[in-house]
């Protein structure tokens, strides 16, 4: 059970933590421009000792602001900020450091960064993949197509509003040894992709850079994909994933108190011990306790055995049940963990996570 627990708590995390990453400057609120919200310091050696980077953060609103504190997720990142008041239309600096001293391997780390007058804090991220000696890059860069090096073909995104778009880039390499091209074709709607440089120098590194916006017709989570051509030919797809929720920034607190509220009386189904091939029936009774209609935009599995049924939409008050039909044919023996992630018009639980659990023999 405990590690139920912890796997639920990692899922949740994952599907609800996510915040843009991107090296374009950023708006939030109308108050703060950003220049970046991440920082990539690529492949380096834990020879190199200590690196440092630096964010700055513009003030576009009409009174001066404050960057209160910044807090580093660890402690081998130090960070200095600028303390005086930010005036309108200048700029703070966030300096952060990375001690390099963990040992060889690949790294994110984060900063909380609280600003006076913003609701809520902005998370800037530092990364990078530390080594203990030089690689060449067709080790660094283990997946090739081409004389395309990367280092993964699945891309997470995270999380985007309704009306919003999330941006974020990915280091390549060119493995050869001429000038490289690569050029992007059956690419998805809703997303923008493109090499920088668009011609990479021989044993040189480069970036793509990719942009997925957000479109009505389409909730919780999605793929893109978009097939890279290099030197004239097509290679293996590469694929993006992004989670679309509402956005309830602008909404008033008497909107948000008026609002529909998702409850399950259960939000875990248990199957018990069953025999493979055994139909399952996961049967959820919710109800809505808010004040306006409740919406279930979607509903998206973990895992292709299970179907969700049918999305009830509740009045205030009302009650309903929500199904998924379970293929146990389709999963291995032992204990067995499926999440359903439900996506609502509602600004407390925009997403709700649902869990079918059990064991086949």
């Amino acid at each position: 059970m405990r590690k139920l627990m912890i796997y639920i708590l990692a899922i949740a995390m994952s599907i609800v933590g996510v915040q843009a990453q991107t090296e374009k400057p950023v708006d939030v609120e109308g108050v703060a421009r950003f220049d970046k919200t991440v920082h990539d310091f690529g492949d380096f050696l834990l020879s190199d000792g200590p690196v440092s980077c630096s964010f700055s953060v513009k003030n576009i609103g009409q009174r001066p602001f404050a960057i209160l504190q910044v807090v580093s997720s660890c402690g081998c990142t130090d960070v200095t900020w600028t303390k005086s008041p930010v005036k309108e239309g200048e700029s703070g600096i966030i300096s952060a450091t990375y001690s390099n001293d963990q040992g060889a391997y690949p790294f994110e780390k984060t900063l909380t960064v609280y600003i006076s007058s913003l609701s809520k804090p902005v998370i800037l991220r530092l990364r990078g993949n530390v080594t203990e000696k030089k690689k060449p890059l067709a080790e660094l860069y283990p997946v090739h197509i081409g004389n395309l090096g990367l280092k993964e073909t699945e891309f997470k995104v995270g999380n985007i509003n309704q009306g919003g778009e999330r941006s974020d880039f990915a280091m390549v390499a060119n493995i050869g040894k001429k000038p490289l091209k690569v050029s992007f074709k059956d690419v998805s709607a809703n997303i923008d992709i493109k090499i920088e440089p668009e011609v990479i120098p021989a044993g040189g590194t480069g970036k793509i850079v990719y942009t997925v916006r957000s479109d009505k017709n389409l909730w919780g989570k999605n793929w893109y994909k978009a097939v890279p051509v290099v030197d004239g030919k097509a290679g293996k797809a590469l694929q993006f994933w992004a989670f679309t929720k509402e956005d309830f920034s602008g909404w008033s607190q008497e909107q948000k108190n008026k609002a529909s509220q998702p409850m399950a009386e259960s939000s875990t189904f248990n199957f018990g011990k069953i025999k493979a091939g055994t139909p399952v029936e996961a049967v959820f009774n919710l109800r809505n306790d808010g004040k306006s209609q409740l919406k279930l935009y979607k509903a998206d599995s973990d895992n292709p055995a299970a179907k969700p049924g049918s999305l009830p939409s509740l009045a205030p008050g009302a009650k309903g049940t929500f199904k998924v039909s379970l293929d146990t044919s389709k999963l291995p023996k032992g204990e067995v963990l499926v999440i359903v992630t439900l996506t609502t018009n509602s600004p407390l639980r925009p997403i709700v996570n649902l869990f079918v659990s059990g064991a086949i023999e």
